[in-house]
């Protein structure tokens, strides 16, 4: 006696879907990336405070933060100053 499938394999859906020229997820829209809109924030001549770079980017705070800890791993060399009230960080070079 043959044996029986609980379910008979279906074949793929075909993909209607049509082409597009859209950016991967993920991707950047503009073309450039949010880390690099963090660097050209931090090579101010001022610096950029978290709140900036926040804003600049749409991360939270806690990943804002970690994004400069990758920086830091990377060889930038950061400085910490105080402006207004509110630490502000700053690329002096590549340590």
């Amino acid at each position: 006696m043959p044996r029986r499938m609980a379910r008979e394999p279906q074949s793929p859906a075909p993909n209607n879907a049509p082409a597009t020229d859209a950016p991967a997820p993920g991707a950047p829209a503009s073309g450039e990336s949010k880390i690099s809109k963090v660097l050209a924030l931090l090579r101010r001549e001022d610096g950029a405070t978290l709140t900036e770079m926040v804003e600049a980017t749409d991360w939270l705070p806690h990943t804002t933060r970690a994004a400069l800890t990758g920086l830091r791993k990377k060889g930038h060399a950061l400085e910490k100053s105080k402006r207004d009230g509110a630490t502000c960080y700053r690329v002096t070079g590549l340590a």
